[in-house]
């Protein structure tokens, strides 16, 4: 079953069955008498750490549910309990965000401010003017805007990259990110940059350089071999650190291929929603630090994105076998739950920033929804005819090499080989059958 292979791959090749085995009644002594110790010794005097220690206490035994009752999904390392961890960190995110939903803004805002109180005093400067002087191009002002949001440009274009695996498909969600920008600068005034901010800083060298990173990274993990040995089998100390280390890398690599030249509309379509969610995605991102007035900095940002480029990790595989495989019917529950907390971010931007929202100018937003569906298509249609008309050429060039052809009449010599021996052993046969005969015949004649 292709589904379970996505939705709750099983561990193969256990050589410490104790991290493998359930430990059920274990878990469950060790988790009530912690309860039964911090819920009758601690100081309940301050309302605030009560509540504290409440959601903190329902997050742990949230965990544990996860570890017990979910699938681990796609990845089975460093150990699927992590993984299940991850997906029960992502309902309980859903939870939050549908619970939010259906709290006033300023309700909203209060619980903002009740987890960081210094969120009180921060607010958005919408007078701020970003592009500024951009006809003024030298190397100081360029190096000046690599600062560590260039680097964040980096890393996460090339954790984008080893988790999409397509050259395509990345650069044309890079492309049309910028566009978005373009379109949403008048709701959003950081995203108003100049051309060669845009262009040359993020389009070619963040996110083209992380692009390349990214995956080259993906070529090394493809051309490694997977032939994993158990600790225990190991007998020098050196070699057992090394292979526990390695349990944080992946178990094994798949060639990814995206488009196919027998791909049906139905694929090609679903790659196309993928290319558009991912600038949803990107946006909701920008759209709840503006709408609820964080800093990029505050560590619910930075917390939320991490949190996200986790889940996101087994969302993607599991979308990939659904879109390429036929035989899996069903899309993965991580990612429907990724798919559901997607929504659910969008619905609050749009619900809570009703001011904002009010200053849309509809043909910026049309027209974002055209060129985005149509640059969406046609990415996908290119790298479709690049896999159907340049890869086949090279294949079939490949096919009709010498060297291809000294292969073929090579193995026509060894098929010939197998028929000499094949002629040579029947005959063998024959005459040593015939042999005995005689001799059984000499006996009966004696």
């Amino acid at each position: 079953d292709k589904f379970l292979a996505i939705n709750e791959r099983p561990v193969e090749n256990v050589s410490l069955e104790v991290f493998y085995r359930p430990h059920t009644i274990t878990l469950f002594v060790i988790s009530f008498a912690s309860l039964i110790y911090f819920s009758f010794i601690r100081n309940e005097d301050n309302v605030d750490q009560n509540i504290w220690a409440g959601i903190c206490c329902i997050v742990f035994f949230f965990m544990i549910v996860s570890i017990l009752a979910f699938p681990n999904g796609p990845f089975t390392r460093p150990h699927p309990g992590v993984w299940r961890i991850v997906f029960g960190l992502s309902v309980l995110y859903l939870l939050c965000l549908l619970f939010l939903l259906f709290q006033k803004n300023k309700t909203v805002k209060y619980i903002l401010v009740w987890l960081d109180p210094k969120l009180e005093h921060f607010h958005i400067d919408m007078d701020k003017e970003y592009g500024v002087n951009c006809s003024i191009v030298t190397v100081e002002k360029i190096w000046d805007h690599l600062d560590a949001f260039a680097l964040a440009h980096f890393l996460g274009w090339a954790f984008k990259a080893v988790l999409i695996r397509h050259y395509g498909i990345c650069w044309a969600v890079s492309i049309m990110w910028e566009i978005t920008e373009i379109m949403f600068a008048h709701l959003l005034p950081n995203f108003t940059e100049c051309w060669w901010d845009a262009l040359i800083l993020d389009v070619l060298i963040c996110n083209g350089l992380g692009i390349w990173v990214g995956l080259t990274i993906c070529k090394r993990l493809e051309m490694r071999d997977y032939n994993w040995v158990g600790i225990k089998e190991i007998e020098t100390t050196t070699g057992k650190i090394k292979r526990a280390v390695l349990q944080f890398t992946p178990s094994s690599w798949t060639h990814v291929r995206w488009l196919d030249p027998n791909c049906t509309y139905m694929r090609f379509f679903a790659i196309c929603q993928l290319v558009m969610f991912w600038q949803l995605c990107e946006l909701n991102t920008f759209f709840l630090k503006h709408i609820f007035e964080m800093p990029p900095t505050h560590p619910l940002v930075v917390w939320r994105l991490v949190f996200v480029g986790i889940i996101i990790a087994p969302s993607v595989r599991q979308y990939y076998m659904y879109v390429t495989d036929t035989q899996c019917k069903r899309v993965g529950t991580q990612c429907w739950v990724y798919g559901a907390i997607m929504a659910s971010e969008a619905l609050l931007c749009i619900k809570n920033g009703k001011e904002l929202f009010s200053h849309t100018q509809a043909t910026n937003i049309i027209a974002w929804l055209f060129i985005q569906s149509l640059l969406s298509v046609l990415c996908v249609y290119g790298c479709y005819a690049w896999h159907k008309y340049v890869q086949s050429d090279h294949s079939s060039s490949i096919d009709n090499s010498p060297v291809k052809e000294i292969m073929k009449s090579d193995q026509d010599f060894m098929e010939i080989d197998k028929g000499f021996d094949k002629v040579f052993k029947e005959s063998f046969e024959e005459v040593r059958r015939r042999t005995n005969k005689k001799h059984e015949d000499n006996s009966i004649s004696e």
